[in-house]
This record gives C-alpha cells, structure tokens and sequence, in this order.
C-alpha cells in the first residue's frame, strides 16, 4: 500500500509543476508585450532603415519571436522540474538574458541607439550562452531548446552591427 500512496503523491507533484509553466510563459509574454509597448512603430523604423539584402522582412519578427519567447520558458521550466543541484545560478543567468533582451528594443528602437543596442545584444548573446551551458547541467533538451533562439541573437546581431554601421 505505500507504493500507491506514493505514487500519487507523485503524481500530484508532477501536476503542480503546471503553474511554474503558465508563469514562465507569462513571464516571457509579458518580455515581449513590454518590448512592443516600447516599439509601438518597430514596423516603420525598420522599414525605414538602411538594411542589408538580406535582412528579412519586418513581419517574420513577431511569429519568430512568439516561438522563442514560449521556448524560452519550457527551457526554465524543464531545468526547475528536473533539477539536478541548485537551480539559482542557472536562472539568474537565464533572468540576465531575459532582462537584456527587454532592453534591447527600446534601445533600437525608441531611442535610435544602434551601437548601444548592439552592445546590449552582445552582452544577450554571452548571457544566453552561459545560460545554455548551466541548463545543460540540469536537462540536455532545456539546452537545445535555446539553440534556435541563440542563432536567432546571433544573426539579428550581425544585421544589428550592419545597420549601426550603415548609420555611422
């Protein structure tokens, strides 16, 4: 009979992970619905830049964007639900890139600081590595899930630097 009771207590801790997930992609939304608060014309401004050839067009950001967001919180949740040690470092840098990721659009943006903003994106990429390599630790699968969302920093990188340095 304690093999039952356990296994429902099992069960019912497994369930109350559910909310730690509907936080996270709370979290993460509301990342992403600030940002556009403070790029309420992110469409115009990016139409109006000077950007490479192979810049993508202004629309593919917001669906790219709404993947990434609710990878980025499965990423957490999977490392707090399966820990292996303490979590604390993992989610401070995962809360780092988070933050980074916040600032960088009303950098671009709302204030036009191209250089600041690619700086900013920089300081995104370091933290979202080591992020990476600390999720790694806890849940191989929480790392992958970030591999997208890396590449996507690293290529809206380079087409950072290029149009800082076409205003330049």
């Amino acid at each position: 009979m304690p093999n039952a009771g356990s296994s429902r207590t099992g069960r019912k801790q497994r369930g109350s992970r559910w909310p730690v997930l509907l936080g996270l992609l709370a979290l993460c939304y509301a990342v992403a619905a600030l940002g556009g608060l403070a790029s309420t014309d992110a469409g115009d401004t990016y139409n109006a830049l000077d950007r490479p050839a192979w810049a993508p067009p202004g629309w593919l950001f917001g669906p790219v964007w709404t993947v990434l967001y609710g990878t980025i919180a499965v990423a957490a949740w999977l490392v707090l639900r399966n820990p292996h040690g303490p979590t604390r470092t993992a989610m401070t840098w995962w809360s780092v890139q988070l933050l980074l990721n916040l600032a960088w659009t009303p950098l671009f943006f709302t204030a036009g600081e191209y250089g600041l903003a690619f700086l900013d994106i920089c300081l995104l990429l370091a933290a979202l590595l080591t992020t990476m390599v600390l999720f790694a630790r806890h849940c191989g699968t929480a790392a992958l899930l970030l591999v997208p969302y890396v590449l996507w920093v690293t290529f809206a990188s380079a087409l950072n630097l290029a149009i800082w340095l076409s205003h330049t």
